[in-house]
């Protein structure tokens, strides 16, 4: 079998470029084995515009959104699927230093930030002191749907294998590299955290974290915001709430902990004012790494072998653009964002 790309996983990354070359008319093949518990396969999909305690804005966001929104519409569209939804995030403040904090980001921020009149709103579904703020807009990708979806089209298209990626397996060719029976011009790893133990990518500052969530039944809490007080509430279908996540920088393994549960559910107990009831408890380890930019390229030794990856916690956000530019990259030879470029770590990926 010859095709032009061969692609290592099918999480967020390797759909967006997997999408973005089909549209290019170019030939891939797609190696993923559906783990359950990979980071795009856990998260909620929210793409909030603001980060952190000082409430600034995320890296790059406004070009992110005017390209991501009718990325996503669009392949929603190929997909016959709702892939995207525009939400607002209702933050309630945690302490008063908080509140005070969200309001003068408020005077700055105006196209984003918002501080509701009505302060009562919510008083009949939670438990809040402080007030809360608006952030608007938020989305939700639909990722339950669009993983799925785009892998039925691309079994259907005789473009994936479902197995596990053999490293031993890949040889460097003149052509480009061959793996088993597969001859391709370049092989480009899109594999979440496998990609932190390969070889040829090891030295690149990942720093692996692990996240979990609950999955909580709530019929009695609106669907129509996304809610935040220490950790996001979100709907993910009727009446079934995604809560999470956290950040572990150290773990022995990728699974949930009685620790996040009990944690957990102290916090909703305490926060709602509605009837719960847990029914499911997830846990993953997600790609990210210590300069909180993505990993876009080729390796400069091995030309012909190159990576999408380190999304961390942004992939429904950074991997529609960075997939992008990596496919006009490959097609007509654009370059690639320095702060995203691997070029940027040359010097200890040639160690």
């Amino acid at each position: 079998m010859v095709v032009e790309y061969l692609i290592i996983g099918q999480g967020i990354s390797g759909t967006w470029l997997s999408y973005h070359l089909q549209k290019a008319n170019k030939s891939f093949i797609v190696i993923d084995n559906d783990q359950p518990n990979s980071a795009s396969r856990i998260a909620a999909g929210i793409i909030n515009p603001v980060t952190g305690r000082r409430i600034v804005k995320t890296w790059m966001i406004d070009e992110l959104l005017t390209f991501l929104v009718p990325a996503y519409e669009e392949l929603g569209n190929e997909l016959g699927i709702k892939a995207i939804e525009k939400k607002s995030l209702i933050d309630f403040h945690p302490t008063p230093q908080m509140k005070i904090a969200f309001d003068e980001r408020v005077k700055e921020n105006t196209d984003l930030l918002f501080h509701p009149k009505d302060q009562r709103q919510y008083q009949n579904i939670f438990n809040y002191d402080f007030g809360f703020g608006k952030v608007d807009p938020c989305y939700i990708v639909n990722l339950k749907e669009i993983l799925p979806a785009w892998r039925k089209k691309l079994l259907s298209n005789n473009q994936l294998l479902e197995e596990d990626f053999e490293t031993p397996e890949l040889k460097q060719t003149d052509a480009g590299i061959s793996y088993k029976n597969i001859k391709a011009e370049k092989i480009i790893f899109c594999d979440g955290i496998q990609s932190s133990q390969n070889p040829l990518f090891k030295n690149l500052p990942f720093a692996l974290n692990k996240g979990e969530a609950l999955l909580i039944e709530a019929p009695d809490i609106p669907s129509t915001h996304i809610f935040k007080k220490g950790m996001m509430l979100t709907s993910i279908q009727k009446d079934l709430f995604w809560i999470g996540s956290n950040y572990l920088w150290e773990f022995s393994d990728d699974q949930p902990t009685e620790q996040f549960r009990k944690q957990t559910e102290l916090l909703l107990r305490s926060w709602l004012k509605m009837p719960f009831k847990i029914v499911d408890h997830k846990a993953s380890v997600r790609p990210a790494n210590i300069e909180r930019r993505p990993f876009v390229g080729f390796h400069p030794t091995y030309k012909n072998i190159g990576i999408l990856n380190g999304m961390g916690t942004k992939g429904c956000s950074l991997a529609p653009f960075f997939a992008k530019q990596l496919t006009d990259n490959l097609t007509n030879k654009d370059q690639i964002l320095s702060e995203a470029d691997i070029s940027r770590f040359s010097k200890i990926l040639m160690r």
